[in-house]
């Protein structure tokens, strides 16, 4: 079935790219469940199953979508806006960090704000040397 596409106009063109398209995900999507049955039966006859031969992260199969991660920090200029600690820090956190006085923990959630007091300089404690013992020749 050759088709002279030097003869078909640019609407022509477009609607055979459409029905192509289409066809080509109705042939994938069978030639897949055609794959899938197969190694179907392959485990079957093997006694196996896909997570025994695929094993997931942790070597346990997912339980479905992980769930949600508690808010760690909370905007003290906006308390509406959390983030759990994970991932890229959000712009308002690394902001916040810029000002004098904020540090990671002053933004925990469910721990007062601690008041940071000024460091104290320690003076190095005085060491007492040994005398230099004579070389022997």
């Amino acid at each position: 079935m050759a088709i002279n596409l030097d003869s078909l106009s640019p609407a022509e063109l477009q609607a055979l790219i459409k029905s192509a398209e289409a066809q080509m995900q109705s042939a994938r999507k069978s030639h897949a469940q055609e794959v899938r049955t197969k190694i179907e039966a392959l485990l079957k006859g093997a006694g196996l199953t896909i997570d025994e031969v695929y094993p997931r992260r942790g070597g346990q199969r997912s339980k479905g979508p992980k769930a949600a991660v508690a808010p760690k920090y909370r905007n003290p200029e906006n308390t509406a806006q959390t983030w759990s600690g994970r991932g890229k820090r959000p712009l308002w956190f690394s902001e916040a960090l810029k000002k004098k006085g904020v540090t990671a923990d002053s933004m925990l959630i469910g721990r007062a704000p601690a008041k940071s007091a000024p460091a104290k300089k320690v003076a190095p404690k005085a060491t007492k040397k040994a005398p230099a013992k004579p070389a022997r020749k």
